[in-house]
């Protein structure tokens, strides 16, 4: 499975609904939206009023990551709204398994994002209840950071764990420095969504942007 999934941290928050058009029309598979509370990480961006209009403008599924203090109190509120892939932090939730069964009983994807100095090993008892992982290839809270290399070896390590396990899922959602330059290694290593900004958003032609990041998760490098 690939699936890119731009994020509309980097596009133009006064033309969001160009923005998600945009992306639907090149062939993108979700819509990434960065939710951030300025206590959890320092910026500040947008509420479940702009998902519940995001909503009404894209067939595309929702993929909302919380950067959130205390997410078990404002998930519900993004459930309402529409979102359809909602991914919380486990540095900030006190109570994974409770979090993750919340956003499940609603119908939805559940996936819980790990900054880059936090373990796999804090998912050893919820593994097989998640959606996904996202893991954090930059320090969350802004755009257009450079990669973190050690991530590939995180990404690679969650692939055999969950092998090993004998999963299907979670799926490997990675986020933070993805561009057309390291995509199919990224691929190769295990992930499978990949969340990119800049590298759609700021790109001369982002339709051409989104189609070859899809050429190159097709031929994924080597783990």
């Amino acid at each position: 499975m690939v699936l890119i999934a731009p994020s509309l941290l980097s596009a133009d928050f006064t033309r969001l609904e160009e923005a998600v058009r945009l992306i639907e029309e090149a062939g993108a598979d979700i819509v990434h939206v960065d939710v951030m509370d300025g206590h959890f990480v320092p910026s500040l961006t947008i509420g479940p009023r702009v998902v519940e209009l995001l909503k009404s403008k894209t067939a595309l599924p929702l993929d909302v990551h919380l950067m959130v203090d205390a997410p078990g109190v404002v998930i519900p509120w993004f459930l309402d709204a529409g979102a359809d892939w909602i991914s919380f932090h486990a540095e900030a939730s006190a109570h994974l398994h409770r979090d993750i069964a919340l956003i499940k009983t609603a119908g939805r994807k559940a996936g819980v994002a790990l900054n880059p100095a936090t373990p796999l090993v804090v998912l050893q008892e919820i593994l097989s209840d998640l959606d996904f992982v996202l893991l954090m290839c930059v320090n969350p809270g802004r755009g257009s950071q450079p990669f973190i290399e050690a991530s590939r070896g995180k990404i690679r390590a969650l692939r055999r764990w969950r092998a090993d396990l004998g999963l299907i899922r979670p799926w490997i959602e990675i986020d933070g420095g993805v561009n057309l330059r390291n995509l199919s290694e990224l691929a190769g290593d295990g992930a499978e969504v990949f969340v990119a900004g800049n590298a759609v958003f700021n790109a001369p032609d982002p339709r051409e942007a989104i189609r070859l990041m899809k050429a190159a998760a097709s031929r994924e490098g080597t783990p």
